[in-house]
């Protein structure tokens, strides 16, 4: 009987064993490794052409944006110049008034001033 289980974990253990050493490698034929070799170069082939197509676009919007950026900026130059203008004018014609006004204040104070005969 102890011989029988010492049997029975013995076969236990090597069916163990065996079953963890690692599957013996497949070996590739040169045809197929060619094979697999021109696939993998035509597939990067393919990536970096994508990436350069990629690239392009980036510049190209990139490009856009900058033209965009750039009349938007001029848009706003332009707006600024107008209102300078505008608050140029306004502040004139506040001067004027400001010195008529005080034209007209010096005349009616100049005639309540003087008495009359």
């Amino acid at each position: 009987m102890k011989k029988t289980i010492a049997t029975l974990i013995a076969g236990l253990f090597a069916t163990a064993a065996f079953a963890q050493t690692p599957a013996p490698a497949a070996t590739t034929t040169p045809a197929a490794a060619k094979a697999e070799a021109k696939h993998e170069k035509q597939a990067a082939k393919a990536e970096v052409k994508e990436t350069k197509a990629a690239a392009k676009a980036e510049v190209k919007e990139a490009k856009a944006d900058a033209k965009e950026t750039k009349a938007e900026a001029k848009e706003t130059k332009a707006e600024a110049k107008a209102e300078v203008k505008d608050a140029k004018a306004e502040h004139k014609a506040a001067k004027a008034e400001h010195k008529a006004a005080k034209a007209e204040h010096k005349d009616t104070t100049v005639a309540v001033a003087t008495p009359a005969k």
